[in-house]
C-alpha cells in the first residue's frame, strides 16, 4: 500500500489524455491530484472516474485552471465552481480540502494526509513593490499569468482576499489537528517562496502562492509538503522537511513515452526507506 502523487494532468491536451486512459492499476495504493486537471467539468469527471477505478483512493486539491471560467462555455465563477468540483468528487468518493483529513496507515508509517486550497494573493514579490503595483511589476517583464483573465474570486472581493479567507480556514482546522502523526500538506501552489525556481519567467511568482504558508511546514509537523503549479519536477528539503514538486505538465514538459505513470512520484515509503 504505497502512496503516490502528481499534479498538473492538463487532459485538456488529447497526447496527456490519451497517454492517462493506458496507465496500470494501482489497485493498493492511493494517489494526490495536486489541481490543474483540466478546466471542464465533463473532462474533470471523466479523468477522477477513471482514476478511482486505478487506484484504492483519491487525494484531490484544486489548481488555478480547474476554476477557471468563461471558457467552453462555463458560467460558474470562483467559489461556486470551486463547490461544484468538490460535489463531483464526493459523489465518486475522492478526498477534497472540504473534507476530514484521512489517516494513512500504509507503507511508511502513519501520517495525516492535509489537503489545501490556499490560492495566492501576490505576496511573492520584492519588498520594494507595492502590492498595487505587483501585476504592473511583473507586466514589465511580459508575464502576465491568464488567471488574471479566467479566474474569478466571485464572491470574494479579490483573488487576494479569497486566498485569505482560504488561509484562515485552513489555519483553523490545522490548528485543531491533535498532531498525534506527522502531516503531509497538499497544495496546488508551493507553501514557500524559496522553493520556487522560475529562471526564464522570474516573475512569474507573484502567482504562486503566499507568504502567509511560509512556516507551515513547521508549525504543522509536516513531514512532506506537495506542491504543483510549476512544470519544475524535483525534490528540495527545507528545515529537515521534504519538498516536492510533482508536476506532470503541458506535452513539452515530459517525455510521452515513458507514460504518465513514470512521472508518479512516491512519497510513502519516502527516500529514507530506498526509493
Amino acid at each position: 500500500m504505497k502512496l503516490y502523487a502528481v499534479s498538473d494532468l492538463h487532459i485538456d491536451y488529447p497526447l496527456n489524455r490519451k497517454a492517462l486512459e493506458v496507465i496500470p492499476d494501482y489497485p493498493d495504493d492511493w494517489l494526490i491530484l495536486g489541481g490543474d486537471i483540466c478546466t471542464a467539468f465533463d473532462d474533470f469527471e471523466y479523468t477522477l472516474g477513471l482514476l478511482a477505478n486505478r487506484f484504492a483512493q483519491l487525494i484531490w486539491v484544486p489548481g488555478n485552471h480547474d476554476l477557471w471560467s468563461r471558457i467552453g462555455g462555463i458560467t460558474e465563477r470562483g467559489e461556486e465552481k470551486y463547490q461544484k468540483l468538490v460535489s463531483i468528487c464526493r459523489d465518486l468518493g475522492v478526498i477534497t480540502p472540504e473534507d476530514p483529513y484521512p489517516l494513512w496507515q500504509g507503507e511508511g508509517g502513519r501520517h495525516r494526509i492535509v489537503p489545501l486550497f490556499l490560492l495566492y494573493d501576490y505576496s511573492f514579490r520584492p519588498d520594494n513593490i507595492p502590492a498595487e503595483d505587483a501585476v504592473a511589476w511583473a507586466e514589465e517583464s511580459g508575464v502576465v499569468c491568464t488567471d488574471e483573465y479566467l479566474l474569478h474570486p466571485t464572491p470574494y472581493s479579490s483573488r487576494t482576499a479569497w486566498c485569505h479567507a482560504r488561509c484562515r480556514y485552513s489555519e483553523q482546522r490545522l490548528q485543531s489537528l491533535s498532531m498525534d502523526e506527522p502531516t503531509i500538506l497538499i497544495n496546488h501552489f508551493p507553501l514557500r517562496e524559496d522553493v520556487i525556481r522560475l529562471v526564464r519567467i522570474p516573475r512569474f511568482s507573484l502567482w504562486c502562492g503566499t507568504k502567509r504558508s511560509q512556516r507551515w511546514h513547521q508549525r504543522f509537523g509536516a513531514a512532506v509538503v506537495i506542491s504543483g503549479h510549476l512544470h519544475i519536477r524535483g525534490t528540495l528539503y527545507r528545515d529537515g522537511v521534504r519538498f516536492e514538486e510533482v508536476s506532470l505538465g503541458y506535452p513539452r514538459n515530459w517525455h510521452p513515452h515513458l507514460g504518465i505513470e513514470h512521472y508518479f512520484r512516491r512519497i510513502l515509503p519516502g527516500p529514507e526507506f530506498g526509493v
